[in-house]
């Protein structure tokens, strides 16, 4: 058999492949690599007290997780488009379940946020994988939408559940275990994984100076936006980091459009409106609903509200229930009538209205007044807006490109959420713990309202009925 002949079946396959079983995998494999983003939150005093870390360390233990995985997600994303997205699937989970592993046993501080990272890197291999094979099984129209819809609601649940899972592992094993249950589902799900099609394998080679670029790029944008607050703006440090990342991340563009045979980001995409457009959409509401709000709201609960880690994870329990439910029932029905521009419009600003909210908490605001009457509006915007900008940024897109705007779009959602964390750290430093966290929720409703703004770019669209 020719190798055109094999690419050929392989592809035939891929298309045969049952549309559950590739669901389920997706959505499985999406929800260990977005729980871990928030489930160390919770778990962070208990950590602190366990291995000694400071507390301008601190914030490296969820930092290099989502660092790692904004770095490499253009790397997965094109790993999936050259060597097969069932291949990358199985290879992710296999790095996610080993660091996992390392991190659970770690005795430190550096090795623990070097799992951290390698958990990250795994997950960047894993997360547009999963896309890719969404896009591949389903084709564009009300299945997609319908597929997109669900896998777009359990990720946003898997950052709500972390904070459930984490408190309730802590309080009641250890925050050893929060890591080490990975190992078992991992194990379980690289079973299920093998029998995905392993896709077909394209010629080509990664483009290692690019990702060498964007990845340090990225790290030494959040590590000089992190030092800026204990150092100040002008300090060398900060200076140098910052001023390091600006030429990295600009020989990063030069790679990708000048020598780059198959780039990581291909000119290409950023032609498309909906793509260009749609990503720094993406970027801003990362800031908002990655780790940034999970980790200030963390703060509020336990140190101003006095919750234990149980409590503060229960705390979270309306957000995953209320995005869930919007994202599933009620954003698939409305993207039948309304166009996406006008649902991504309507969820940021109803989103940004809970920001607003929220800032104005205190302690006396109790948990009713202070977490769950904002929690409606946040994760009805959530759930509003995700589906719609998740379908336009990957509409439109050619099959050998569907890896790299799924990369892209994971980047821009997941820098959103590290270099948010770090700006946001650097914009409340000084503040007492209450005024911190209203003052960075406060910013994610002026971020969330320039989305809404933002989003008057993305091209109209009417999902097919």
């Amino acid at each position: 058999m020719t190798s055109r002949e094999a690419a050929g079946t392989a592809g035939v396959r891929a298309r045969a492949a049952p549309s559950g079983l590739v669901l389920a995998l997706a959505c499985a494999a999406q929800f260990m690599v977005v729980l871990d983003v928030s489930v160390v939150n919770v778990a962070l005093p208990a950590i602190q007290s366990a291995l000694g870390f400071g507390d301008a360390d601190l914030p490296w233990v969820a930092g290099a997780y989502t660092l790692a995985f904004a770095g490499f997600l253009l790397v997965g994303g094109r790993l999936a488009d050259l060597r097969g997205a069932g291949r990358a699937v199985t290879a992710g989970l296999a790095l996610f379940s080993v660091a996992s592993l390392v991190g659970g046993l770690a005795t430190g501080p550096g090795l623990l946020v070097a799992a951290r990272a390698g958990q990250g890197l795994g997950a960047a291999v894993l997360a547009p994988a999963t896309l890719t094979v969404l896009t591949a099984r389903f084709p564009e129209g009300p299945h997609r939408t319908r597929a997109l819809a669900i896998w777009t609601a359990v990720s946003l649940a898997g950052g709500a559940a972390g904070n459930l899972v984490g408190g309730a592992l802590t309080e009641l094993l250890s925050w050893r275990s929060i890591l080490l249950v990975n190992v078992p589902i991992g194990a379980v799900a690289i079973a299920a994984a093998r029998r995905l099609p392993t896709g077909e394998r394209r010629a080509g080679r990664l483009d290692l100076p690019g990702a060498a670029s964007a990845t340090a790029g990225l790290a030494l944008l959040a590590y000089g936006l992190m030092q800026a607050a204990p150092r100040g703006w002008d300090d060398p440090v900060t200076a140098g980091a910052l001023a390091a990342s600006a030429v990295l991340l600009a020989v990063f563009a030069l790679v990708e459009t000048r020598s780059a045979a198959v780039p990581l980001l291909p000119p290409r995409l950023l032609r498309l409106r909906a793509v260009a457009a749609g990503n720094a959409v993406m970027l801003l509401t990362g800031a908002c609903f990655q780790v940034p709000m999970w980790y200030f709201l963390t703060l509020y609960m336990q140190d101003v509200l006095h919750f234990s880690a149980l409590e503060t994870g229960l705390g979270f329990l309306p957000h995953t229930l209320l995005t869930m439910a919007v994202g599933l029932r009620v954003t698939p029905r409305l993207m039948r009538v309304m166009d996406d521009r006008t649902l991504i419009i309507a969820g940021a600003l109803t989103a940004a209205a809970g920001f607003l909210w929220q800032s104005t908490a205190t302690a006396a605001s109790g948990y009713a007044g202070g977490v769950l009457g904002p929690a409606v509006l946040v994760s009805a915007g959530g759930g509003l807006l995700n589906t719609p900008l998740t379908t336009t940024v990957t509409s439109g897109v050619a099959a050998s490109d569907a890896g790299a705007a799924s990369g892209l779009m994971n980047t821009a959602k997941q820098a959103g959420g590290a270099l948010g964390l770090a700006a946001l750290t650097a914009a409340t430093a000084g503040h007492a713990l209450a005024g911190a966290c209203g003052r960075a929720f406060l910013i994610m409703a002026v971020a969330l309202v320039a989305a809404a703004a933002l989003a008057l770019a993305l091209p109209a669209r009417r999902d097919a009925a």
